[in-house]
């Protein structure tokens, strides 16, 4: 699967699975092989999805403080989880296209493919419940009315990052572009960075 119509089949996939129980405590069940992009891109939506439902509990405003310190803390190894296994999904990128020869003059993205492909999956969540917001029997038509409006742009979006998405992809198999990845240093997770947690040392 070399291509963003497969990711955006993937990720529906994920999306639906997700809302049959619609529980954030839902396990996953993920049904590609482990070794295969599609497994890790269904597993990158789930978090994303289950992510999504989180936050939307996190603003209740009459949550319970203890309650929403858990959820805070499981956002945040949400967030986590899914930095890394955008990690992984351009190392599988690096690996696939290892054997490219790249140009002379070959330029470099503003982002690696599997951060754009992040955005993709996001782009998923938003058009699912934006959809959700217009097909509502208990808004007005004035309410659903505002949320086609929106979904039209989220619609087309899409449509022009997965078209990048596929140019970009395209243009590093040619040698016409070449990608790098940085691990993101995410400094206030590590003791040794935080300063509120190593002077406390």
């Amino acid at each position: 699967m070399s291509n963003t119509e497969g990711y955006n089949i993937v990720f529906n996939k994920a999306i639906t699975d997700y809302h049959i129980l619609d529980n954030v405590d839902t396990p996953i069940s993920n049904p590609y092989d482990r070794d295969s992009l599609e497994n890790r891109l269904y597993l990158k939506c789930w978090i994303d999805t289950v992510q999504w439902h989180l936050e939307d509990l996190i603003r209740d405003p009459h949550i319970n403080p203890l309650d929403a310190l858990q959820l805070k803390r499981r956002i945040d190894r949400s967030n986590q989880d899914r930095t890394d296994l955008v990690e992984q999904i351009d190392a599988y990128f690096l690996h696939h296209f290892s054997d490219v020869v790249v140009k002379p003059g070959a330029r470099i993205n503003t982002e690696s493919p599997a951060w754009a492909i992040d955005r993709l999956s996001i782009l998923a969540l938003k058009i699912y419940h934006m959809r959700e917001q217009v097909e509502r029997k208990d808004a007005d038509e004035a309410h659903r009315e505002r949320c086609r409006a929106k979904l039209a742009v989220l619609l087309e979006q899409q449509r022009d990052l997965s078209l990048a998405i596929d140019q970009l992809l395209a243009d590093i198999a040619s040698g016409e572009k070449y990608m790098k990845t940085y691990r993101q240093m995410k400094m206030y997770n590590d003791p040794s960075t935080n300063p509120v947690l190593y002077k406390k040392n």
